[in-house]
């Protein structure tokens, strides 16, 4: 594909996103970029949440691990869609009885402003350093098949990138990006179909069914309890991260509590789990295919530099390398684009809420005017922007794909404090120290790190996985228990 037709697509993209963003940003206010006027249409923000939830490393990752994992994704899938009711009736309507703005003031009032301000720093630091690191794989993707072939640096590529996400979402805030989110959910459902039918096309005599089914990859199920693909782990795990990575995100609840009422919040949430579990199967399906297609046309499986497959490269070889047509390499592109940009532009909105709300308790407060108000917010959300530029940029040079992996665990990692505080203050009555409590959340990810480095070969060939985030929360919520009896105690000694 030429890099003339790459730009034009992308521009039309860009164009049509600051479109819809000057649209809904007019006579904008403070509830317009918090909350969307409380107005938002469930069945809007339900599909909007699609792209928000999917960054284009999944977009490209999920078809091209097909060829290790089969369809043993779905198991965690499936633990996704038990976590959704979780979210809907547990998590939903402790937030919409608090009328909360951010999730972690709850953090506040059940416990205090220092357990607040921790669970609202560990998803600060979760988002920014998750979202630049799969901003910068999508964009090493742009830059390898585009920018190298204009001759743009890298830092001017995702400036120009971060620049006109910014301008899109500055004014409108959550109201701009219900409508965004669900424009870019419909490119990323509507390119992941064309590019399975351009595969089909290339596979003719039998169905999509029959040729996923005579993959050799399409079992769904892996019962061998020592593999970090085991059922158990990918279920739990699965139903764990959407409680944690979900329901007790600002990231991803922002836009759920600006629905009218609770009860569209859950119609939302439901409908939207419903979707996620759909569009899994297409995307797994669309793996299945691209094996079948690299054997018909007797193709090589893209390989990295030590000679092991390199399955994230699968897709893009094969759009971007005109082997499926024209059409089918644009509805890629803007598919990637779809999946990346919706997570990177939520993103700076609700880092800005959150800091905003949990750290300088700005919504409350008297101190200032509206429109002094409103400086502070732009002035966060243009700092996070930038911070974003930066993170990726130092990624960037030190250039390892290790550290990127090194990067996307170590934010997982900080959602297990989140989740043994949230438990903690549903399922008890008892409030901790504050310091201890914090001392607690900081050394949770700390230990669990250390469990995971246990060898498998001392606990009978056993592996870690997703479970790690389940013993990350369960060792914070005995920790805040501790911290609970030594508070207990002083106070009857004193």
């Amino acid at each position: 594909m030429s890099p003339g037709i790459i730009v034009g697509v992308f521009l039309l993209y860009f164009l049509m996103l600051l479109f819809v963003g000057y649209i809904t940003g007019r006579n904008a206010n403070k509830d317009s970029y918090f909350l969307g006027n409380k107005q938002s249409i469930w069945w809007l923000v339900a599909f909007g949440m699609l792209s928000d939830s999917m960054s284009g490393v999944t977009f490209i990752s999920v078809p091209g691990d097909v060829h290790k994992t089969n369809f043993f994704y779905m198991q965690t899938v499936m633990g996704y869609v038990a976590g959704y009711f979780v979210i809907a009736f547990v998590l939903l309507p402790l937030y919409y009885r608090l009328n909360l703005t951010s999730i972690y003031s709850y953090l506040g009032l059940r416990f205090g402003k220092a357990q607040q301000r921790t669970g609202a720093g560990y998803f600060v630091l979760s988002r920014l350093v998750g979202s630049a690191a799969r901003l910068f794989l999508t964009a090493m993707i742009l830059q390898t098949f585009l920018f190298n072939h204009l001759g743009f640096p890298f830092w001017a590529t995702v400036s120009i990138i971060i620049i006109l996400i910014l301008a899109y979402t500055i004014k409108g805030g959550i109201r701009t990006l219900v409508f965004t989110d669900a424009i870019q959910s419909a490119f990323l459902v509507g390119g992941l179909l064309l590019c399975v039918f351009a595969l089909l096309k290339g596979l003719p005599g039998k169905s999509a069914y029959t040729w996923v089914l005579e993959s050799g990859h399409s079992d769904w199920f892996n019962w061998d309890w020592t593999m970090e693909t085991y059922f158990w782990k990918h279920f739990l795990g699965g139903a764990f991260i959407c409680i944690t990575m979900t329901g007790m995100d600002q990231n991803m609840m922002q836009k759920n509590l600006s629905c009218r009422s609770l009860r569209d919040a859950q119609k939302n949430i439901l409908s939207y789990g419903s979707v996620v579990f759909l569009v899994n199967i297409v995307f797994l399906s669309l793996g299945a295919l691209m094996i079948q297609y690299l054997a018909v046309h007797h193709l090589e499986m893209p390989t990295k530099a030590d000679g092991s497959p390199y399955t994230d490269g699968l897709f893009p070889m094969l759009v971007l390398g005109n082997h499926l047509g024209l059409a089918a390499g644009i509805a890629f592109l803007l598919g990637l684009a779809a999946a990346t940009f919706s997570s990177a532009d939520s993103v700076l909105t609700t880092l800005t809420t959150s800091t905003y709300i949990d750290f300088l308790h700005l919504e409350s407060s008297g101190k200032y005017t509206e429109k002094r108000k409103k400086q502070f917010r732009d002035l966060l959300h243009i700092t996070f922007a930038v911070l974003l530029l930066l993170v990726i940029l130092v990624i960037k040079e030190i250039n390892q794909s290790s550290l990127i992996k090194t990067v996307l665990m170590i934010a997982g990692y900080t959602y297990g404090p989140l989740l043994g505080l949230f438990a903690f203050g549903i399922l008890t009555k008892l409030k901790p120290l504050p310091v201890l409590s914090v001392l607690v959340c900081l050394a949770s990810p700390v230990l669990t790190y250390f469990i995971s480095q246990i060898p498998k070969e001392s606990i009978g060939g056993y592996r870690f996985g997703f479970e790690l985030l389940i013993i990350n929360g369960a060792i914070t919520f005995l920790g805040l228990f501790l911290a609970s009896m030594v508070k207990n105690r002083s106070l009857e000694a004193a």
